[in-house]
């Protein structure tokens, strides 16, 4: 008897969905899995410092708790090989994921293969790899990868941070040494696909302009998603263009596609001596997105909507989300991007984190 009225129900179900319901299903199911992401790879480092962080009632709350509620469902972390403070090194990034494990976030890991940051102005090699011969070079990457893999277990992995120009220079330079680029990243890949069955793999590109070059000289690479940078300070003021490259991608090479990296200021004030990245008008997109807390939102609203709206397109990630000042009001080395944080001059979370939720 439960089966049959277990039957009425999935067939009334479907009957609804195929008269009236089909693009509500349609749209259900693309939001289930969605990728609601944030970097927040100095939540560590900022932590010893105790901040106190309210969310949108205004009320003190854990800082993971704060993104958790709001719809955060993916946390995207940093990897250095051998960064001088240890800060985003292999220990730390392994003990902070497995607390994210734990607490229901879902992890993405962007190795740089580099002991510091890399992206498409230095891809510089990990000082205990400079000067080795190429083989070993290519051995390095995969039991490093390998590594990565087996001891961290990541759902999402990049090969390489921002590749415009390939990584690990210049032995893997696109231009100079296009054919040992795509062995390097093949190297990583393979890592990969051999420890694991669930890590996906996304190759990472910064910008619009270019990124169809970029992304058909790996076309024939075993990944699975194409990930875009995409900052108007940098990467233009043409959100039709960032939509039209989005479906030129994943209609050319037939991936899947995320925004791996975008932000957007709340204000064009500061909150400590360290000089911002973005403070100026002119870095805007206007009128249709001031540097308010509204037009924050609004801008992260329209990213969500344009990556929705592209076949194949599985999410975003917001940079820097936790990059509050820190170091207090005085510092000049702390933060260059608390004007474009997910939380305010006085920690409290901001109406963008509204936009994270996966309805």
């Amino acid at each position: 008897m439960k089966r049959l009225i277990y039957l009425g129900i999935l067939f009334l179900a479907v009957m609804s969905c195929s008269e009236n319901g089909t693009d509500a299903a349609i749209e259900a199911s693309e939001t289930v899995n969605f990728i609601s992401a944030v970097d927040i790879s100095s939540y560590p480092e900022i932590a010893n410092s105790n901040p106190t962080f309210y969310n949108l009632s205004s009320d003190s709350q854990d800082f993971l708790n704060i993104l958790k509620e709001n719809g955060v469902n993916t946390i995207r972390l940093r990897l250095w090989v051998n960064p001088s403070n240890q800060h985003s090194g292999f220990n730390g990034v392994q003990q902070f994921s497995g607390t994210l494990k734990a607490r229901g976030f879902k992890t993405w890991l962007s190795l740089h293969y580099s002991d510091d940051w890399a992206d498409p102005g230095q891809q510089k090699v990990p000082e205990k790899w400079e000067g080795i011969p190429f083989a070993d070079l290519k051995d390095s990457v995969y039991n490093y990868t390998k590594k990565v893999v087996q001891d961290i277990n990541p759902d999402y992995i990049q090969i390489g941070n921002e590749i415009n120009n390939g990584f690990l220079h210049p032995y893997g330079h696109f231009t100079n040494n296009n054919s040992q680029c795509i062995e390097l990243l093949r190297s990583g890949i393979s890592a990969v696909r051999d420890n694991s069955t669930n890590t996906q793999i996304i190759l990472h590109f910064a910008g619009i302009a270019g990124a169809d070059w970029f992304f058909n000289q790996v076309n024939n690479l075993n990944y699975d998603i194409i990930g875009l940078s995409y900052y108007p300070i940098w990467h233009g003021k043409s959100l039709q263009n960032l939509s039209n490259t989005m479906y030129q991608l994943a209609n050319n090479y037939n991936r899947k596609i995320v925004i791996a990296e975008t932000a957007y200021p709340f204000t064009l004030g500061w909150n400590d001596w360290t000089n911002n990245i973005v403070g100026l008008e002119d870095q805007l997109i206007l009128p249709a997105y001031p540097a308010t807390e509204q037009g924050q939102a609004q801008f992260i609203k329209k990213i969500r909507e344009l990556t929705l709206e592209t076949p194949n397109g599985i999410g975003f990630c917001y940079w820097g989300a936790e990059l509050i000042a820190w170091k207090g009001t005085q510092a000049t080395n702390a933060s260059p991007w608390e004007n474009q944080a997910l939380f305010n001059f006085q920690n409290q979370a901001l109406p963008v984190l509204r936009e994270f939720k996966n309805n």
